[in-house]
């Protein structure tokens, strides 16, 4: 018997080819790209090189997919152009606009079942964590790296520290994993798991659905992690069950025999480790600009708040949660931009109106496909809502949808940086159903009030 081990290090010990100079060459299992990969290709044309290996290489179009093609700027076109040339031109299958399969990379890759338990998972985009909700061992790389994988298939990686974060009991009625992993930050904060690969367990964790094992590791990343995971188990498993790319027959019979393995050793020790109750997790709200200054719905901007934050959000300390008013409001991202999102903020807006401008951008054009035969998506659009198509959209406002300087935006993105949605642009983050309540009211409210009135209604 070895040394008891983690699940990331059993991960990272399969795919090692090479230690050198304190540092391991890693196998990586899959690539994703998306338009910003267009400099990795550039390296590989100027150094004469081919991909390693295209069948294990994906693309899609996300960033600057538009959301409504009248607000496309010209740079989209051009950049979602880049990529078809580039993916087109090195055998690399890509879901470009008109793509039955095309939608938010951290989405759309998952539901074709390339995201696959115990596989090294990089991209060009730092919620790659997303995928290690399957748990695979995912994580962020920059534009050299991303060309490094293309050429090579490897990458020389420093052995992480792994940090476990316990999470006891269950969610209560109307609060979500976003609000689980807006806890843990505001608990935390944005460096408490810097540098770490985060491991997921408890009760509350097993209990979670795939799609809101996806959103908390999306979001690890806001903890300063470099990857968040979840070790698989049979809501995984069903989950991937029949995907058009996940194994079939007796392949799949045998990975799942090779997947239930892969959990942490009894004993294994961690570099860092977190115990919290979830039934202690209330709807959670962001006041400032970083995903750590938040507070629960029901509480107020901290009397020791950041001034610079304050300055820039326009608050003043004190100011309860539920008197902040938005201007808009916008549903969709890497983060919560899947079908449950989706109806779990339709819930609130059946038979409701907005009083602020909503868009919603569905995760994917499956989400969408789906959301429409359900008769989701008609009621965004009866509640006064505009439905756009799937992207990255207001997340990150490439495409050219933007949030006007000075304007309050209730967003289910996962970052409120300052000018995240556009330059001056002020971004409260919340779960998609706190941003239907708050676009519904035009002013930060609880959801679950919203709820419990339509259900006696």
């Amino acid at each position: 018997m070895g040394v008891p081990r983690t699940c990331v290090a059993k991960i990272w010990d399969a795919h090692r080819v090479l230690p050198q100079h304190g540092s391991d060459l890693l196998y990586i299992d899959r690539h994703y790209l998306h338009e910003g990969s267009h400099h990795a290709f550039a390296r590989l044309r100027e150094t004469g090189r081919t991909v390693r290996h295209p069948e294990l290489t994906f693309g899609v179009a996300d960033h600057y997919a538009p959301t409504n093609p009248a607000r496309a700027p010209e740079v989209a076109a051009t950049m979602i152009g880049r990529l078809k040339r580039n993916t087109q031109d090195f055998g690399i299958d890509s879901f470009g606009i008109g793509d039955p399969r095309r939608g938010i990379v951290h989405v759309a890759m998952p539901e074709q079942g390339l995201t696959l338990p115990g596989l090294t998972v990089v991209c060009g985009d730092s919620h790659t964590a997303t995928h290690g909700a399957f748990g695979a061992f995912a994580f962020g790389i920059g534009a050299s790296e991303v060309a490094h994988v293309l050429a090579t298939q490897t990458l020389w990686q420093k052995r992480v520290p792994v940090m476990r974060i316990h999470v006891t009991g269950r969610l209560s009625v109307g609060t979500t994993a976003k609000d689980l992993a807006l806890a843990i930050i505001w608990r935390i904060g944005t460096d408490g798991a810097s540098g770490h690969a985060v491991e997921y367990g408890g009760a509350a964790i097993a209990a979670l659905s795939m799609e809101e094992r996806m959103t908390l590791c999306n979001m690890t990343i806001e903890m300063g992690a470099r990857s968040g995971l979840v070790p698989p188990d049979e809501t995984v498993f069903a989950w991937l069950k029949g995907r058009p790319m996940a194994p079939t027959g007796a392949d799949w019979d045998a990975a799942i025999a090779e997947w239930r393995s892969l959990r942490a050793d009894p004993g294994a020790v961690y570099d860092r480790d977190l115990t919290m109750d979830a039934a202690g997790v209330a709807p959670m709200v962001t006041w400032g600009t970083s995903p750590e200054q938040v507070a629960p719905v029901d509480g107020a901007v901290p009397q020791d708040a950041d001034s610079d934050a304050l300055k820039y959000m326009g608050l003043v300390p004190g100011t309860p949660i539920t008197g902040i008013t938005v201007d808009r409001a916008f549903i969709g991202s890497c983060t919560n931009g899947r079908l449950s999102d989706l109806k779990a903020a339709a819930k609130v807006l059946k038979g409701r109106k907005v009083a602020v401008p909503l868009l919603v951008s569905p995760g994917s054009d499956d989400v969408a496909r789906q959301a429409e035969v359900e008769g989701i998506a008609e009621i965004f659009r009866a509640a006064g809502a505009e439905w756009g198509a799937s992207g990255c959209s207001l997340c990150v406002g490439m495409n050219g949808d933007a949030v006007a300087a000075g304007e309050r935006c209730a967003s289910s993105s996962n970052r409120n940086f300052r000018g995240r949605q556009g330059p001056g642009a002020r971004t409260h983050l919340m779960s998609p159903e706190m941003v239907a309540a708050a676009a519904v009211a035009g002013r930060i409210s609880d959801a679950r009030a919203m709820a419990a009135e339509a259900e006696e209604g």
